[in-house]
């Protein structure tokens, strides 16, 4: 079984880091728990998680919705 090296290991903190802190902070945004950012390093999921996050109401804007609707 062939041993990672120290660049190695850069090279996939690295691309964790540019994988899961953008999906962290959208989920955030979007008014979600950010820790479902983690779900991007899983294939096929993270994909799944995209369209949901492009598609769904958001709990922000559902929010905000109700912020703006007249007070009965």
């Amino acid at each position: 079984m062939a041993r990672l090296g120290v660049p190695e290991l850069i090279i996939i903190f690295v691309i964790l880091l540019f994988t899961v802190v953008p999906f962290w902070k959208i989920s955030q945004k979007a008014g979600y728990p950010g820790a479902l950012g983690i779900l991007s390093l899983i294939p096929l999921v993270n994909v799944i998680f995209f369209y949901f996050l492009a598609f769904a109401q958001w709990p922000v804007l559902k929010e905000l919705e109700h912020l703006k609707s007249p007070q009965r």
